[in-house]
């Protein structure tokens, strides 16, 4: 199943502060675009590694990765990801 989402366009104006300013209507016109987006994605993540997507969330959270700048030298500190974790994300790369 395919699903189409239209694109939305927001206007914006420069305001007498020379920012940008959304108007109230943009945002409402683009707020079911970003959830059915988030859903889709959702949805797909599901597919993809058999995992509800509570269950991803809560498992992928944990794992980060930090990077220490020490003089000229770059540390990457990671937590090692588990296998079924390892699994479902190869999962989600095999999928291109």
């Amino acid at each position: 199943m395919s699903t189409a989402l239209a694109p939305c366009v927001l206007s914006t104006s420069s305001s007498p502060h020379g920012r940008s300013t959304t108007t109230a209507a943009s945002s409402i016109e683009a707020h079911p675009t970003i959830v059915l987006a988030a859903l889709a994605v959702s949805r797909w993540i599901e597919n993809t590694t058999g995992w509800s997507i509570k269950r991803f969330v809560t498992t992928t959270r944990r794992y980060r990765t930090i990077e220490v700048q020490a003089g000229p030298h770059t540390i990457t500190a990671a937590d090692p990801i588990p296998d079924d974790l390892r699994a479902a994300l190869d999962a989600i790369h095999d999928t291109h």
